[in-house]
């Protein structure tokens, strides 16, 4: 077993991600922290006008404690990953749920938005950051073949807090007033605390370095992969319980900066096994795997996140507003968030089928291309319909679509066509942190965009602008991770002649049969060797 920090709960060992299991039990952690993250989030729309009222602030300056702390959450995810890499889920989640608890039940005795800035924006801002993507990291570790339908029914925890959990504290807003049922909020919340002690690390035996049959010990001194390679290749070798012979195995596999050093080679004739010395004196880790930010398509992707977060988070919480507008009533308003609830947890459960369908498995960034062009076009629609029935088909629809993105386009960094597994957990990170700026400035520029046209209509505007910039970027991932958009100037290194290495070349060479990937770059190696 393998020891980085404190842990409450020992690892789950398996030969193969067991689709099941613990990852049930992983699974119901993750639904109840979307519920009390994202969820609460996507709900502070319920505090807006009051909020305003009992300050006397304008759209914008309240919208700021939803954009810090959106821009908080997401500009500290490459710390979230640093810190699971070195002390673990559990830790980190616990941590983050007593910041979460606590900076919400403080919002509650502000008394001023500058306050809540602090207190909501910041403080529980960082607590979201140090709960999502940790649990959404190792949940995908322990699926596989499911892993896109559990995530997606899993996240539902998300559209459950705005189709029920809003409208319920609308009403306990009007009854006990918005300090308390804040308050009552922050209590929840410190579920998540409960919900990071259940996050108990997975290991992975491979199944081809086992070497008898006779006896289950030497099944379980496999070689290990923990979940995020990242955090055990952390942990010092002399924490490992466990016999020499399995310290070995397990510095072989899991700390290949290690280097076996063999006295001797096993002899079959004598039937006898060598003892073995580790050298452990590893080289220095990284916590954070910054090396992804030489891929174009992930460089690509990151900037779809950045332009698509300016559509995730105004429509939540411009709609009421934008319905009282439009002549509809305050409380039928609030009625529009659970319409998009709903349209969302369909979206999530069709998306999550979908992409175990065998036939999807080589066009998923196609079909989340589809999804966005679809959400674009229905922003749109909010700017132009002026009815009840209107605004509920365009919050029907943005929810549908929304669930479909919200609940795939952080896993996408688990497929091959972006990153893939293994560098998940520091593509996930620098992800968040490359969008998080967009976070920041959505909804502020959605209240300035109000307060100038005195038109609530004219925050989807920019919402909609982002999801088609983002679309752009998201159709040019895939060629790129096939070396169509980006290459790079290598040298051999026993060679003195230089030549051209495409990103993807290698994976076009398998489907292909041929090295001879496209005539332009053979034009440019033959202009390269010409040079030399």
């Amino acid at each position: 077993m393998v020891l980085c920090g404190p842990t409450f709960l020992g690892p789950n060992v398996y030969t193969k991600p067991p689709d099941g299991g613990w990852g049930w039990v992983v699974a119901v952690a993750f639904f109840l922290v979307e519920l009390f993250t994202y969820g609460t989030i996507k709900s502070f729309g319920i505090f807006l006008q009051v909020l305003m009222e009992e300050f006397g602030e304008s759209n914008s300056r309240v919208s700021w404690i939803v954009s810090i702390c959106v821009f908080v959450m997401t500009f500290n995810g490459p710390l979230s990953s640093m810190l699971t890499n070195r002390f673990g889920f559990q830790l980190v989640v616990m941590t983050g749920g007593v910041l979460i608890s606590s900076g919400t039940i403080t919002t509650s005795f502000a008394s001023s938005v500058n306050q809540m800035y602090i207190t909501y924006g910041i403080v529980a801002g960082l607590g979201y950051c140090l709960t999502f993507l940790p649990t959404v990291t190792i949940l995908s570790h322990y699926f596989s073949r499911r892993r896109s339908l559990v995530i997606a029914v899993a996240s539902t925890g998300e559209a459950l807090s705005m189709f029920a959990l809003a409208p319920a504290f609308s009403s306990l807003r009007d009854l006990i007033g918005w300090r308390r049922t804040m308050a009552m909020i922050g209590a929840l919340q410190g579920t998540i605390i409960i919900c990071g002690a259940l996050l108990r690390p997975i290991i992975i035996l491979p199944q081809e370095t086992e070497t008898s049959e006779s006896s289950p010990k030497n099944e379980e001194a496999q070689s290990t992969d923990l979940i995020g390679q990242d955090f055990v290749r952390n942990c010092p070798v002399e924490k490992v319980n466990c016999n020499p012979e399995e310290r070995t195995l397990l510095t072989k596999e899991v700390r290949p900066d290690v280097q076996p050093s063999l006295k001797n080679n096993f002899d079959p004739a004598q039937g006898q096994k060598n003892d073995v010395e580790v050298d452990e004196k590893p080289s220095k880790f990284k916590l954070l795997d910054f090396s992804i930010l030489k891929e174009c398509s992930f460089i690509l992707y990151s900037l779809f996140g950045l332009f698509a977060t300016l559509g995730f988070f105004a429509p939540q919480l411009y709609i009421i507003e934008l319905s009282v507008s439009r002549g509809v009533e305050r409380d039928r308003a609030t009625y529009m968030l659970s319409t998009m609830a709903v349209a969302e947890i369909f979206g999530r459960f069709l998306i999550g089928w979908v992409l175990t369908l065998n036939r999807i498995q080589n066009r998923k960034l196609l079909v989340l291309l589809v999804c966005v062009i679809s959400m674009t076009v229905d922003l749109v629609g909010f700017t132009l319909v002026t009815e009840f029935y209107g605004l509920a088909v365009c919050c029907a629809v943005y929810g549908f679509f929304m669930g479909t993105l919200a609940c795939t386009h952080i896993p996408m960094l688990a497929e091959d066509d972006v990153v893939g597994l293994e560098r998940m957990s520091s593509a996930a990170g620098v992800y968040v942190f490359i969008h998080s700026f967009a976070g920041l400035a959505g909804p502020p520029l959605g209240g300035v965009l109000v307060d100038v046209t005195e038109n609530y209509g004219s925050a989807f505007y920019s919402c909609a602008a982002g999801m088609a910039v983002s679309a752009v970027f998201l159709g040019l991932v895939r060629p790129a991770k096939r070396g169509r958009l980006c290459t790079k100037r290598t040298f051999k290194p026993n060679n003195d002649t230089p030549h051209i290495v495409t990103e993807g070349v290698n994976e076009a060479e398998k489907l292909t049969g041929s090295t001879d990937v496209s005539a332009e770059a053979h034009e440019e190696r033959q202009s390269c060797r010409d040079v030399a």
